[in-house]
């Protein structure tokens, strides 16, 4: 299996070209920030940490430096890969890099716009780019899987304002994506997914909060953090989509990773299946009493 996880830094990224490394995929791991220079989001964590991690796990892992809003870069990218492998079986779309964007509860009209608008552009133009560069080579054989990250399903963004017009906008938008090139990936028998986290545990996340993956569940600032995954979990829900070979009856369609946990039979790295989705219907929304531990 040849992948191209597309935004691999860390978080997300990272936890999926690690789980296909784990199924024995050769994994090209982009993102910005290597160990000689850092994107402007200023963070530690490098592409070639995520390449190892990659190769530690069974697999091959290859980092490669690449901006994803410029297309030059990409199609050089796709160029090599062709070059090096000859094929491309699983394309993800996971470029974002806008934490320090978007304006919580902020109108419109007090947005900062050039915020906003780069927001989008980060979000949306850089996997269309990709798609636009990666997928010739893709469809070049049948089969080919499209992983488009988002943050929350298509269902559940359809009725909810997620508190940033910009930020809603980007990730219904990635939801959309993978709906479209579901339509086009079809006569290729090719497969396109919308595919969400939960409450993600991410580096980022995980300072936000003050605490490391040894002592997560002291942060109490946010109930729904009780419910949250490690980026394996995305990740494994992403490998267990390349490797099924009956992968198109989830094709078009947005889910999450607790969604395919029960599908697929795997869980996170403690062994549970967090649901934090579920648990915000069920509980945050209604002010439903429960135990968090019921939810994972």
């Amino acid at each position: 299996m040849i992948a191209l996880v597309a935004g691999a830094t860390r978080g997300t990224g990272r936890g999926i070209a690690v789980a296909l490394g784990a199924a024995g995929a050769t994994v090209y791991c982009t993102g910005r920030t290597t160990r000689e220079q850092r994107s402007e989001m200023n963070r530690p964590e490098t592409i070639e940490e995520t390449a190892e991690l990659v190769t530690a796990a069974g697999g091959t892992g290859i980092a490669v430096q690449v901006d994803h809003l410029d297309p030059a870069q990409v199609k050089a990218l796709v160029e090599r890969v062709d070059r090096e492998q000859g094929r491309l079986d699983v394309l993800v779309n996971d470029i974002w890099g806008a934490e320090a964007l978007w304006e919580w509860t902020t109108p419109v009209w007090k947005h900062d716009l050039d915020n906003g608008l780069r927001l989008l552009r980060l979000a949306i133009d850089t996997h269309l780019i990709t798609s636009h560069h990666a997928l010739p080579l893709l469809i070049r054989n049948k089969g080919g899987l499209v992983v488009e990250v988002t943050d929350g399903t298509w269902d559940f963004n359809a009725t909810r304002y997620r508190d940033s017009i910009y930020y809603d906008l980007a990730k219904m938008a990635v939801n959309r994506l993978a709906y479209a090139q579901a339509q086009e990936l079809r006569e290729h028998d090719g497969a396109a997914v919308a595919l969400t986290p939960g409450f993600l545990r991410s580096e980022v996340m995980l300072e936000h909060f003050g605490v490391t993956e040894a002592n997560w569940r002291e942060a109490t600032a946010h109930p729904s953090f009780a419910v949250s995954e490690t980026p394996a979990f995305v990740g494994r829900a992403v490998a267990a989509l390349a490797t099924d070979p009956g992968r198109m009856r989830w094709s078009g369609r947005s889910v999450d990773s607790g969604t395919l946990a029960k599908e697929y039979g795997f869980t996170d790295v403690d062994g549970s299946r967090p649901d934090v989705w579920r648990y915000i219907v069920e509980v945050e929304e209604t002010g439903k009493q429960a135990d968090p531990a019921d939810y994972r």
